[in-house]
């Protein structure tokens, strides 16, 4: 039987069955030729080496078998940018050697086979199936063929909780969310649990709402207006449910 544990304070979760996963999304390596639209900074070549040390302490506090990236490794989505020829080998170089790595691509994730090294796993985009739980990123449909999963874990939408009056205006979020099966996979029946990932990378995203660009997937325009949810912090905490869904996805 496969579980699920959200690592505590942690943009990262753990889904075990014979193996031990540590799950991650939403890396954007080398996003910072683009980031001054945020109207912030970052020191040059500090979030690679941020990014590395955040998941070398959590494979190291965990001990997972495996590592699955959910997807865009990279930040360009039809390029490779300078920074990306140099960056994302370095980051595979520094975590693949304690334990094995699957990539499901994302689309920020075109021509990142020309950045791997040959042990890493490049999996079908659309996914991959531990038990009853289906990864993916989430910026395209499930196929029909997933349609025996009761349980989906993904990326792309990098959830932020906006409220300027809150203290945690601009943070990270996950959104557990359940909802009817056949919203996702047509003349099926039951219910199916949505579990979206935060971004791993601390720096992708905005303090103000105006200055976050959101990303769209087909899963979530499926299901947002039928759902109940769950809005959760880094550490686990239920700061809202499905009345506030539409100011985070």
């Amino acid at each position: 039987m496969v579980t699920t544990r959200i690592i505590d304070s942690e943009p990262a979760l753990i889904v075990e069955e014979k193996r031990k996963n540590l799950i991650i999304s939403d890396l954007h390596i080398g996003f910072e030729h683009k980031f001054s639209s945020n109207k912030n900074t970052v020191r040059k070549n500090s979030s690679i080496n941020e990014i590395i040390s955040n998941v070398t302490k959590i494979i190291k506090k965990e001990n997972p078998d495996t590592l699955i990236l959910l997807g865009d490794v990279k930040s360009s989505i039809q390029s490779i940018t300078n920074s990306e020829w140099k960056d994302v080998p370095y980051f595979f170089e520094e975590v693949k050697n304690s334990l094995e790595v699957i990539l499901i691509p994302g689309n920020h994730d075109s021509n990142i086979d020309k950045l791997i090294p040959s042990d890493v796993t490049v999996i079908s985009s659309k996914g991959m199936i531990i038990d009853d739980v289906l990864l993916t990123h989430g910026h395209t449909m499930p196929s029909k063929n997933y349609s025996s999963v009761n349980n989906i874990i993904m990326g792309h939408i990098h959830p932020i909780y906006f409220d300027k009056n809150s203290l945690l205006n601009g943070e990270r979020i996950w959104i557990s969310i359940k909802t009817d099966k056949s919203k996702i996979f047509p003349s099926t029946r039951g219910e199916l649990n949505i579990t979206i990932v935060p971004s791993f990378n601390p720096y992708f995203y905005a303090t103000e709402k105006k200055y976050y660009k959101k990303s769209i997937s087909p899963i979530v325009e499926k299901i947002k207006d039928s759902t109940m949810a769950k809005i959760l912090t880094l550490d686990g905490t239920i700061i809202g449910n499905e009345s506030i869904i539409n100011q985070v996805l």
